[in-house]
């Protein structure tokens, strides 16, 4: 669909905190002119399209004051607000994220219902099932895979689309859309700049996880797609990366880059073995995820000169500012994805009418724009965002490849 701009009276529906970290990235056809949105997404399940038996097992755990806002639709968020016997700082996070969120549209377009799922498979199906019981065209959350499928399920069977949270892929599907960061999506971005950028043949050293795992196949998807050779694949068990290191730099001069899809947490012993090993990006390009987007990644030594690929900062920094002011604490890096999400659904509703939660609209190709940058759904239920590529560089970022302002094709 063609791209326009906001025009001056949809901005005048927006209060300016709203202009700045939401501008509309396309105009669906025949919206008026007080219409449009933005926001993130991630999640969906299974096959099944029957609903689960509907007597719950245990009443749903739901938030003291759940209703945000005082719109005429109705939209359901399922957070963990509870771990264990205390509360959840993730599920705080971004239950504050999705109150900065209406106060900042201003709180006409939804009534946001928020439900505590404890961090269960089960409460999140009981709190699915009261939200929908109340009348909610919209699910929002739940944020783990397993969670996702429970809730996926009584979504579906209603007849409701789901945007969740989970970063799983396997649990997202048609009407359960995922507004996450995902692998796939770093993977690709970084893979696809540094073959432009002339590197031709790779070494992957990969952590024995479930990312790492990930990771590996869509590396050597995309290695595939970009003609790019893979000359050597080591694998490691957590903590013990020197083995691996030293086989690769045995073969250095075959190579022209290492990826290295490791969590910020395990890149300082990863890195201090990168420099024994005499491969420091100054010798070797160096590749990573959006997990380096950390302080603790961004000081070591042996990643300056690295590339990994990340949302750009600007507008989760922005956000984070409006956050703080609020709430007086600093969000977590995942709140941006409640923000969006609830963002996105007043927005519809105040510009899709009956259509507003509809496959056709959330797939819109030209997508949306969020604090992250742009973003789209598929039709399978996953999120394609648009990346930046960044470098580091005295213990900082520095912008080689900006993100994508709009999507083509």
């Amino acid at each position: 669909m063609k791209q326009v701009s906001v025009t001056k009276a949809r901005m005048a529906c927006l209060d300016r905190p709203l202009k700045r970290s939401l501008l509309l990235v396309s105009l669906l056809a025949g919206l008026s002119a007080c219409g449009t949105y933005s926001t993130f997404g991630p999640m969906t399940a299974g096959s099944s399209t029957q609903a689960p038996p509907a007597a719950p097992i245990a009443e749903p755990v739901v938030e003291n004051n759940n209703i945000l806002g005082i719109g005429p639709v109705r939209v359901g968020i399922v957070l963990p607000l509870t771990q264990g016997s205390g509360p959840s700082l993730v599920g705080t996070s971004l239950r504050n994220a999705a109150e900065l969120a209406i106060s900042e549209s201003g709180g006409s377009d939804i009534s946001l219902m928020v439900f505590d799922d404890q961090s269960s498979p089960e409460g999140a199906s009981n709190a699915t099932q009261t939200a929908l019981a109340q009348g909610a065209e919209l699910i929002l959350g739940p944020l783990y895979a397993n969670n996702v499928r429970e809730a996926s399920r009584l979504a579906r069977g209603a007849g409701k689309s789901m945007i969740a949270f989970s970063t799983d892929t396997t649990v997202a599907s048609r009407g359960t859309y995922l507004l996450s960061f995902l692998v796939e999506g770093y993977v690709n971005r970084i893979v696809d700049f540094a073959s432009q950028r002339g590197k031709k043949s790779f070494a992957a050293l990969v952590p024995e996880n479930e990312y790492g795992t990930v990771a590996l196949a869509e590396f050597q998807q995309a290695a595939a797609r970009h003609n790019v050779r893979v000359q050597a694949i080591e694998r490691y068990a957590p903590g013990q990366s020197s083995g691996a290191i030293q086989r690769i730099a045995s073969m250095a001069s075959q190579i022209d880059a290492i990826f290295i899809p490791e969590q910020a947490d395990a890149m300082a012993s990863v890195a201090a073995q990168l420099t024994s090993a005499g491969l420091e990006s100054k010798r070797i390009q160096i590749l990573g995820t959006g997990l380096w987007n950390d302080a603790r990644v961004l000081k070591l030594p042996a990643l300056q000169g690295a590339w990994f690929s990340a949302p750009e900062n600007g507008g989760f920094n922005a956000f984070a500012q409006r956050y703080r002011a609020k709430f007086g604490s600093d969000p977590t890096r995942l709140a941006t994805l409640t923000y969006d999400a609830v963002s996105l659904a007043a927005a519809l509703a105040r510009s899709q009418g009956a259509q507003r939660y509809s496959e056709s609209v959330l797939t819109n190709p030209s997508g949306f724009n969020g604090a992250d940058g742009i973003f789209r759904f598929s039709a399978d239920g996953q999120v394609e965002r648009g990346l930046s590529v960044l470098q580091v560089s005295n213990g900082s970022t520095s912008v080689v490849s900006p993100a994508p302002r709009s999507f083509g094709g």
